[in-house]
């Protein structure tokens, strides 16, 4: 995370005050209408509460992820905070310009131009048309939709909407900003252009609410998550365990999110005294060795479900267990070693490089790399072995180390130690960037084959 608690302003930006919403439900159009006009009004609705006595607080500056299933109110929220819908009871307060960038369609007329509706949505946060004019430049050149910024709205694929709402939404200079799950229609060099803009927010100190279903996301840039359940906030507090407990509630027992929570320190207090092997991960020891590790960071998060729990790791370069550093080409080896505490099937392992500031360099796992994957009977240990050229550009990054398993096509974290380790590179002075591609090249004097005329 690039910020911590403490570093944040506790000055209130977003009060929300035992917040609920009802709708009415009618099984037809017809009931509907019978109810309105009914003499005795007669009731033909059945009520739905999509948010039930919600509080929290959002603190300037803050970056907040929300989580939850499909129809747990995340969205129904957003609406209300964003004065697009009022709540039956409870109170919102909000300090500071809003934008919003919620699902596709919302606040857009479908008959205007794109320019025309980038120019309404500005005079709706208060912004003058002429103000408008001179930042729509860079709002076109941003959304990069080409000649169908001059379209209706209408015609718009979802992508091309995103790319203009997203623009329109970032340029009338917010103070908060809520993104919900609509960035994920953009293509891939799109989303990395808005979560570079959304970065540029954070260091400004902006504060900033994401709706996602993209864990890795938000444990990459939020400090605290809030879970909805069934209309409820069933969790607040730090991002790793808010995502630990939206892992439960999607494939755990009710009372999975204690057994995960004791995890993170549970295997901490069984330190082995002695060590049994130069090569820990190859072997019969079943206690947790990492935190033994010369490079081990004791500020790792870890999170997951605890059917399986990586209990080692070994890092092996040019011949040497676990080097101060990892010179530039070296062969390189790591092995990860888990012990299975349930019988799992499907079960992947991973790995993945970050810089400092929770950047993915590199990261694969077994899923990824279509390799068969395991299954194993409690109490069974495995080691998976990953062998790769050391290619990064020299410096200092993070190790993260993951066992998941693989339920209906989804993701569910079993055991997973971000920056568990810090691992420095060898300087490598001739190049720039993240990775080294070993460039070489050659200099063609095009004079000796034929004459060049200028």
């Amino acid at each position: 995370m690039l910020y911590s608690q403490e570093t944040m302003n506790k000055e209130i930006a977003i009060s929300v005050r035992r917040v609920s919403k009802k709708f009415r439900l009618f099984n037809s159009a017809k009931e509907r209408l019978a109810e309105a006009l009914h003499p005795f009004r007669k009731k033909y609705h059945r009520e739905f509460w999509a948010l039930q006595d919600v509080s929290f607080d959002v603190y300037r500056g803050e970056i907040i992820g929300i989580l939850g299933k499909n129809g747990s109110g995340k969205s129904t929220l957003l609406q209300i905070i964003c004065s697009v819908m009022q709540p039956t009871e409870g109170v919102v307060e909000v300090s500071g310009r809003i934008s919003a960038l919620l699902e596709l369609g919302a606040g857009f007329n479908p008959e205007f131009t794109g320019r025309e509706n980038v120019i309404l949505n500005g005079s709706i946060m208060g912004i003058s048309r002429q103000e408008m004019l001179r930042r729509l430049p860079a709002i076109e050149a941003f959304a990069d939709i080409g000649d169908f910024f001059d379209q209706p709205v209408k015609t718009y694929s979802s992508g091309m909407f995103v790319r203009v709402a997203f623009a329109a939404a970032i340029h009338v200079d917010p103070e908060i900003l809520v993104v919900d799950e609509a960035l994920s229609v953009g293509d891939s060099k799109f989303q990395h252009r808005c979560f570079q803009r959304i970065r540029e927010f954070m260091e400004q100190g902006k504060t900033i609410i994401v709706v996602s279903h993209s864990t890795d996301t938000l444990l990459r840039i939020c400090h605290r998550g809030i879970v909805f359940d069934s209309g409820k906030l069933s969790h607040i507090g730090p991002i790793a365990s808010a995502v630990n407990h939206y892992q439960n509630l999607l494939f755990g027992s009710p009372d999975a999110v204690e057994k995960s929570s004791e995890l993170v320190f549970e295997d901490k207090k069984n330190k082995a005294e002695i060590s049994t092997s130069l090569i820990g991960a190859l072997s019969n020891d079943t206690r947790d060795k990492v935190s033994e590790k010369p490079n081990y960071n004791s500020h790792e998060v870890r999170l997951g479900s605890g059917a399986a729990t990586i209990i080692d790791f070994d890092l092996i370069s040019a011949g040497i267990i676990n080097p101060h550093e990892i010179s530039a080409h070296a062969e390189t080896e790591l092995i990860i070693k888990l012990r299975y505490n349930d019988d799992l099937t499907n079960t992947s392992v991973g790995f993945a490089l970050v810089t400092i500031d929770g950047t993915y360099v590199f990261g694969t796992n077994m899923i990824m790399m279509q390799a068969p994957l395991i299954n194993a009977e409690a109490g069974r240990c495995y080691a998976v072995k990953f062998m790769f050229t050391s290619r990064l550009v020299g410096g200092e990054y993070f190790l993260n180390i993951g066992c998941n398993q693989l339920v209906d096509g989804t993701d569910m974290f079993l055991d997973v130690r971000r920056s568990v380790a810090r691992i420095k590179f060898s300087d490598t002075p001739s190049v720039v960037g993240f990775v080294d591609l070993g460039v070489v090249h050659e200099v063609i004097d095009l004079n000796i084959t034929r004459s060049c005329s200028i």
